[in-house]
């Protein structure tokens, strides 16, 4: 039988809205939350254990409260608020009436397994916007790509921004967090080569061959790459800027290196 709850100040609904706020709450418990019905599905496929289920009934409606029912697994909690309890609770509009605290996972560098035997890699560095890694994650996603790797991260990758600029991508996708001098000596270990993504010194992006085992490494768009990805690059890349503006979003940036990616490996 489902426990009720029918007021916002219920300790357990008081520890969900801190856990959602505080970055620093989700990293010293390991937890962190997934609303909405499409980025809960994509967690709990990429292997997520769910520890509490809040659903809203006269959102959700019996047949997605039967399939959230079944998801929920051993050890998960799940709980019926009212409406306005989850008006209250829910970070955006129009997320379908769930909402869950989920157990965090944090890979590590040398626990990334590719699927393709040339691996292709994103490294952003220093990102501070949580929609625009969010937004990368979901390119790299939808270009096939093994895994990001966050260097010197200014934004938790489990903030609720991301998750959902990213549309759970951050499931689909191996995330990693590390510094830029453990992913520099770990992609050259395995071969990988280091594209920069940079104004300085380049060649036009489509002269390169992305069809090999590639890492494209994106800075922030207020300062570029630090020195030491300069410094360990095999090659300095850049897009062509036909207008009066020298940059595009890091966002964007990254979608178009991608897919130059994927055409070169799917061109006869």
């Amino acid at each position: 039988m489902l426990q009720s709850i029918t007021s916002a100040q219920n300790p357990k609904i008081k520890d969900f809205l801190a856990l959602q706020e505080k970055s620093r709450l989700r990293r010293e418990k390991g937890l962190f939350v997934v609303e909405g019905r499409r980025e809960l599905l994509h967690c709990l496929e990429a292997g997520f254990s769910p520890r509490t289920i809040f659903v809203c009934e006269e959102i959700l409606g019996a047949g997605e409260m039967e399939a959230v029912l079944g998801a929920a697994g051993e050890g998960c909690t799940v709980f019926s608020v009212s409406a306005n309890v989850y008006d209250r609770m829910a970070y955006r509009s129009g997320t379908e009436g769930v909402t869950a605290i989920m157990q965090a996972r944090n890979l590590r560098l040398e626990e990334l397994r590719f699927r393709n035997e040339e691996p292709l890699i994103v490294v952003v560095e220093a990102v501070e916007k949580p929609g625009n890694l969010g937004a990368i994650l979901r390119s790299a996603d939808a270009a096939g790509a093994d895994a990001v790797i966050v260097c010197d991260p200014l934004t938790d990758l489990y903030n609720p921004n991301l998750i959902r600029a990213s549309i759970g991508a951050v499931f689909s996708v191996p995330v990693v967090a590390a510094s830029s001098a453990e992913t520099i000596e770990w992609l050259r270990s395995r071969g990988v080569t280091i594209y920069t993504a940079q104004l300085q010194d380049s060649s036009w992006y489509y002269d390169c061959d992305m069809k090999k085992a590639t890492a494209i490494v994106m800075g922030t768009e207020a300062t570029g790459l630090t020195g030491i990805w300069r410094e360990a690059a095999d090659r300095h890349i850049r897009i062509p800027m036909l207008g009066k503006l020298d940059s595009l979003n890091v966002s964007v940036s990254a979608a178009v290196l991608l897919f130059e990616a994927v055409r070169q490996r799917n061109s006869k």
